[in-house]
């Protein structure tokens, strides 16, 4: 009997908690949303395997601006390009804030640039943009790396003599050894086994932030660490990856000239010597693990699965393949490496990469954001510690904004004439100032890339195009695409 009421009162304190949030709900004029449960909030009414689809939906009856609870996080979702842009652009100061996501904070340790607000984030961006600029991302330094890492890939795929294989660790190594350049001063063997152990790792983070276990692990941390299960392993993982950036950077420390920096590691190594003895700094070890970590893990998988998917695209679509290598034979030739000036003279090919990046949808949720203060917003009030979501997925996929939005359709980015035109509602990498670091890398990369392989090889598969599913193998944090054999065969 005792128990039971134990029960009942704990029912009772657990209602009336949720009452009086509904009360300050209307109190605090939030966006409007749908009334939830007691401690998961509307978690019950997202699928799991597509939560931003889910709110895409509620949001056809809320609005583009509406309120949700993600357990007993408050959060506020902006659904649609308008809302999106007069949030993160036209307000860009009050939507600055990164929101504290548990599983990033157990990454970092809380440092580092991809999660930090404030003075921190500040100081860290703007030298990160610049080192990263003076290293030549977005200029012809990174072009030529860039060109330089295509011949090794070129050559390991002809290794390949045209039967089929797994593209996604050569595209994996790939894509790293060009974060590495920029952060290690060096690149790796497609055979260092440890190098390939890494990448692994990598792919796996990303895949278990999408998986339900996951998204559990922010929305219920506490509990989740009292719970066994994948995340535990996944940690260890993690940690791997961590111990191999502080080796790098103890070898950086043991060589460093400050005359000639080679890299990132270098010039922030220069800058924590600079400023040891200024108590505000924010260049000090910890932030410097952490950004390195940031900027490996963000910049490796995200820009190859990118890559991948293109490929796969290519072979489900063989006329769009063909048209491309046509458009590239006449400009470029097949011995030629292309340019990123090349690019004005390719707008089909252009546009294909556009469209990849627009049906892919990556980042479905962009990385949420968090309101330091209050926001006034649209007529509402946003709380302060209010979790932000701009639905990056309801702009890729917005019906007027888009005039097929959920199929393959290069003529988004072409005009009448054939030439490439933008639209303001491509925002894969988000917007304002928290937009990806590193956007004018992976666009460089992505064409790069892509031109160089189609120059070369004709791309197809054992099953043929009907065979492909462009669906994603799994969503939630990021869209991951599905993993298929691969022909390439030489032109």
């Amino acid at each position: 009997m005792e128990f039971s009421g134990t029960l009942i009162l704990a029912g009772l304190i657990i209602a009336l908690l949720w009452l009086l949030s509904l009360k300050s709900r209307s109190q605090l004029c939030l966006p409007p949303g749908p009334p939830g449960l007691p401690v998961v909030g509307n978690l019950p009414q997202l699928d799991k395997r597509a939560p931003f689809r889910s709110l895409r939906k509620l949001s056809e009856t809320y609005g583009p601006v509406m309120t949700v609870y993600l357990g007993r996080q408050r959060t506020v979702v902006l659904v649609g390009y308008d809302a999106v842009k007069e949030a993160l652009v036209d307000q860009a100061d009050d939507f600055s804030g990164r929101v504290p996501l548990p599983f990033l904070i157990r990454v970092t340790k809380g440092y580092g640039l991809g999660i930090s607000n404030g003075d921190r984030w500040r100081q860290l961006r703007r030298f990160t943009l610049t080192t990263l600029r003076d290293f030549g991302m977005g200029r012809k330094g990174m072009e030529e790396w860039i060109q330089e890492e295509s011949k090794h890939l070129v050559a390991r795929i002809n290794s390949t003599k045209a039967t089929p294989f797994d593209p996604t660790y050569f595209l994996s190594c790939t894509v790293s050894n060009v974060i590495c350049c920029l952060v290690f001063g060096q690149r790796f063997s497609y055979d260092d086994d440890h190098f390939l152990h890494l990448l692994q790792t990598i792919s796996e983070v990303l895949k278990f932030i999408s998986s339900p276990w996951g998204q559990m692990y922010n929305i219920f941390p506490r509990l989740m660490e009292w719970v066994p299960g994948r995340h535990h392993n996944m940690f260890a993982k993690i940690e791997e990856v961590r111990e191999f950036t502080m080796k790098k950077i103890q070898e950086h420390e043991d060589t460093l000239d400050p005359s000639s920096p080679r890299d990132y590691i270098d010039c922030f190594l220069m800058r924590l010597g600079q400023e040891k003895h200024i108590p505000t700094t924010e260049f000090h070890y910890d932030n410097l693990v952490s950004t390195v970590l940031n900027l490996y893990l963000a910049g490796t998988e995200t820009t190859s699965s990118t890559i991948r998917f293109a490929i796969t695209v290519l072979i489900k679509y063989p006329k769009i393949q063909e048209n491309m290598q046509q458009e590239i034979d006449a400009v470029i030739g097949q011995e030629r490496c292309p340019f990123m000036e090349d690019r004005k003279s390719l707008p089909f090919t252009d546009a294909v990469l556009h469209e990849v990046q627009r049906l892919m949808d990556i980042v479905p949720f962009s990385v949420p954001h968090y309101s330091l203060q209050d926001i006034s917003f649209r007529g509402y009030t946003i709380p302060k510690d209010t979790v932000i979501i701009p639905l990056l997925h309801s702009v890729l996929k917005e019906e007027k904004q888009w005039e097929t939005p959920w199929s393959f359709n290069p003529q988004h980015f072409l005009d009448q004439n054939g030439n490439f035109k933008k639209n303001p509602a491509f925002l894969p990498f988000s917007a304002g100032k928290r937009s990806c670091v590193g956007e004018s890398l992976a666009r460089m990369e992505i064409f790069l890339f892509l031109v160089s392989l189609l120059q070369r090889f004709t791309f197809s598969c054992l099953g043929g195009p009907d065979g492909v599913d462009l669906s994603p193998e799994c969503s939630g944090f990021a869209n991951v695409p599905r993993r298929y054999d691969i022909i390439a065969t030489p032109r």
